[in-house]
């Protein structure tokens, strides 16, 4: 199933203990603002006091709810996960004995997902504040190493063979390969129409490599890293 391409991603906020229910609604209107100011105006205006603003409160206001920049990412980037990880709960309702099916089911998604709007611009903007920030790029490789640990358990599930440590490796390689689509291939990106046929490539290619890889593939010998790191 293809995406609206102007879709928002679910944002599920983790409630806070004894936090009253007007409290978490006004957490999820910042972060929603914080997410707007973020795709349509990039990573440079992406300031307390521009999202204070977006939301039509004070800064002192807003940052009694997020006294930091990075707690306003490492929220925002949770609720995010969250509401993703809702729908791979989906994806693999009815898949539980078709380990290929789920897969197949991740990478569309994920292929799907990158052409709309919010998709395309919001990691970019992402890796560009990590660029600067050394607790916001913490922040990112987590979200993305959580990310790769549900592929990993797919790729698993597809070619028990393989350890985990391949699966990993398999898992970042799947994610390498969907996210560099969205500079090609995203919203309004200029082969942004071919992404179904993109997409069909990638999810027989993929598919295929996970279930041809034999355990040791991808294993470099001790001698050749040494060699290769002198």
């Amino acid at each position: 199933m293809e995406q609206d391409q102007e879709s928002v991603p679910p944002l599920r906020i983790r409630v806070r203990p004894g936090a009253y229910a007007c409290g978490t609604e006004t957490i999820e209107h910042i972060l929603r603002a914080a997410l707007s100011v973020l795709v349509e105006e990039g990573s440079r205006a992406f300031t307390l006091r521009r999202i204070a603003a977006e939301c039509g409160m004070k800064v002192g206001n807003l940052s009694y709810y997020f006294p930091r920049k990075e707690d306003l990412v490492q929220q925002l980037l949770e609720a995010i996960l969250n509401g993703y990880a809702d729908i791979s709960a989906g994806l693999r309702e009815g898949t539980v004995d078709q380990p290929e099916e789920r897969l197949r089911r991740m990478i569309a998604f994920t292929l799907d997902d990158i052409r709309s709007k919010l998709t395309t611009n919001l990691f970019p903007e992402l890796w560009a504040l990590a660029n600067h920030d050394e607790k916001v790029n913490a922040l990112v490789q987590d979200f993305y190493a959580r990310a790769q640990r549900g592929i990993a358990s797919a790729v698993s599930a597809v070619n028990p063979r393989l350890d985990e440590e391949e699966c990993c490796m398999v898992a970042l390689f799947i994610s390498a390969t969907m996210e560099g689509t969205t500079i090609f291939a995203g919203y309004q990106k200029p082969w942004e129409g071919q992404m179904p046929q993109i997409k069909i490539m990638a999810v027989n290619s993929l598919l295929n490599l996970v279930k041809g890889l034999s355990p040791g593939d991808l294993r470099i010998s001790k001698m050749r890293r040494t060699k290769q790191a002198a």
